[in-house]
């Protein structure tokens, strides 16, 4: 995948995290940057997550249309170091600035927002980071707490988001516990709150939340929302509305391959020290077959 004038390297990126593993193979040219060949995310739902990274990376590299053998460097990210089959592991903060960067150029910071924690990286337009904050232990604002929630109301996940928007008195629920959170719900529809008022309450709880997370980041601009809640349009109405309340200058914004961004930044971050290795002399490592 070499000429003489522009060379090429494919890599790959494998994210586990808490409830989906993701994987992203890219490739990088001398000359024309970088793009996106194929991108998996699988749910976990209490199978082996290593078992799932064999299978989302074989799907991964079939959609793109290569081999194991062209793959150069295989990074993880996240809880992916016990992948036997990685050539290197990188910090999830960094990987998720850099796979912001490459989907929202514009971006100076990344929200992800995980099935159990949320963090916020501040970076600069080399994706380098530059400051983060992350969210306690508790889950009330977290992934894991909203599909709980979706499960309670017999919604789907997919359902979530246009259902809050079509809210018009939302309930204000707990911000503090997941319990207490749980309670709330449980209580509003003891008192017959309607669907869409209750989950649009949710979602300018933990948007309230995730703006303090921000703010006290330092972070203002253009912030690319990742992880497993970046599809949701209704958290996103209520992030943007948060930050328009309390004259916040942040636009929100997502990309449908948000949930990808920590595994893009694997792999990209991976032929980036590829490269490096070539430079000096070792060669390009290849993934094992």
């Amino acid at each position: 995948m070499t000429d003489t004038d522009n060379s090429s390297m494919v890599t790959a990126g494998i994210d586990v995290g808490s409830a989906t593993v993701k994987v992203a193979i890219t490739e990088t040219r001398t000359v024309g940057g970088e793009r996106l060949l194929a991108g998996q995310s699988e749910r976990i739902r209490r199978r082996d997550p290593l078992t799932i990274a064999h299978e989302a990376f074989d799907a991964a590299i079939d959609e793109a249309g290569v081999t194991r053998r062209d793959v150069a460097y295989v990074a993880t990210t996240g809880e992916g170091e016990s992948i036997p089959f990685r050539t290197g592991h990188f910090y999830g903060m960094t990987t998720h600035a850099r796979g912001g960067l490459f989907l929202e150029p514009e971006a100076r910071a990344v929200i992800d927002i995980g099935a159990l924690h949320t963090r916020a990286v501040k970076m600069d337009g080399h994706a380098r980071v530059l400051g983060y904050r992350m969210t306690s232990q508790c889950a009330s604002g977290s992934g894991q707490f909203l599909e709980n929630i979706a499960r309670y109301l017999g919604v789907t996940l997919a359902e979530i988001g246009t259902l809050s928007k079509q809210g018009d008195k939302p309930e204000s629920c707990s911000s503090i516990c997941a319990v207490l959170a749980e309670t709330d719900v449980i209580n509003m529809v003891s008192r017959g709150i309607t669907i869409p008022n209750i989950l649009k309450g949710i979602h300018q709880s933990m948007a309230g939340r995730y703006l303090r997370l921000v703010v006290s980041a330092g972070i203002r601009d253009v912030l690319l929302v990742t992880g497993g809640l970046s599809a949701d349009e209704g958290l996103l109405a209520a992030l943007q509305e948060a930050a328009a309340e309390q004259t916040v200058p942040l636009q929100f914004r997502t990309h449908p391959q948000s949930i990808l961004a920590g595994a893009i930044g694997a792999a990209l971050w991976g032929a980036f020290r590829a490269r490096k290795l070539a430079e000096r002399g070792f060669g390009l490592p290849l993934s094992a077959a």
